[in-house]
């Protein structure tokens, strides 16, 4: 949630750039503030939190402890890459299902202002946005984009804690012991990078999935998330769903970093009170 807060705006900019297909951040950013204001950077704050108690929250927890016992089986030896990626998708995927209400919510509230007047939903914060989306597309409507949103959250879980842990063993081989800030601070940046890479075709299909409406005749542009897939390669090739990838990473690595950081932080602060 720290990081959440600082990495918002970057955010914001993301959601534009991938819905317009592309341009410069500083111009998006630019012309958000001049329409809307510098705090509609900070849109979707709520929802943005409420997903990162939510989906955050579970899928580190799931990835510490099955990472721990992994620890335990290998007797003291380095887990295997391949076993802390398995770990990653796993809790990526699980993490996913629990904070997908919340991130469908930030989407829609950070794309509302894309839309034509008439066609915005106008949320007031993610307590409306999750009301109203029970109230007009029923409890299953909070999970639009559920699949998207998992398979993104695998990608970017497996790139992100298997590329950190992995790095900090062999900066450990160089001399980085573990625990100490030059080992976390330059395994956190390897790992923003991979996580980065990994994610953004699925975040890009995620978010195209979720800030869909339908059309005058009633259907949604994409049905599912293949028919979005197909689409995007017939329209533009597969470099479009790396549109915004600056933006993108620059948003990712410093989030990635800021919560391992913090994370590593608040572990240490509870094993000094005993917890």
């Amino acid at each position: 949630m720290i990081a959440t807060c600082i990495i918002q705006p970057i955010d914001i900019v993301k959601v534009r750039l991938q819905i317009s297909g592309g341009g410069s951040p500083f111009a998006t950013a630019s012309n958000i503030v001049a329409q809307d204001g510098f705090f509609s950077l900070y849109r979707g704050l709520s929802a943005g939190l409420l997903r990162q108690a939510t989906y955050t929250t579970a899928r580190l927890g799931i990835f510490n402890t099955v990472n721990d016992e992994l620890k335990k089986q290998a007797q003291g030896g380095k887990v295997p890459l391949w076993q802390t990626a398995g770990a990653g998708l796993m809790a990526g995927g699980l993490g996913a299902i629990f904070g997908s209400p919340a991130d469908l919510s930030l989407i829609r509230m950070q794309s509302d202002s894309t839309l034509p007047v008439e066609q915005r939903r106008n949320y007031k914060n993610v307590g409306d946005a999750l009301v109203r989306i029970v109230r007009e597309e029923g409890v299953m409507g909070l999970f639009e984009g559920a699949g998207p949103t998992a398979a993104r959250a695998m990608a970017l879980n497996m790139g992100m804690l298997a590329s950190n842990e992995k790095a900090k063993d062999v900066l450990e081989d160089q001399g980085f012991k573990k625990g100490t800030m030059p080992n976390t601070l330059t395994a956190s940046a390897i790992s923003g990078f991979f996580a980065s890479f990994f994610s953004l075709p699925f975040d890009y299909v995620k978010t195209q999935m979720q800030k869909q409406k339908p059309g005058p005749d009633g259907k949604l542009p994409f049905p599912t998330s293949m028919s979005c897939v197909s689409k995007t390669l017939a329209e533009g090739g597969p470099l479009k769903f790396y549109a915004g990838f600056p933006t993108y990473y620059v948003r990712i690595a410093p989030h990635v970093m800021f919560t391992l950081l913090a994370l590593e932080q608040i572990v240490k602060l509870e094993k000094s009170v005993g917890l």
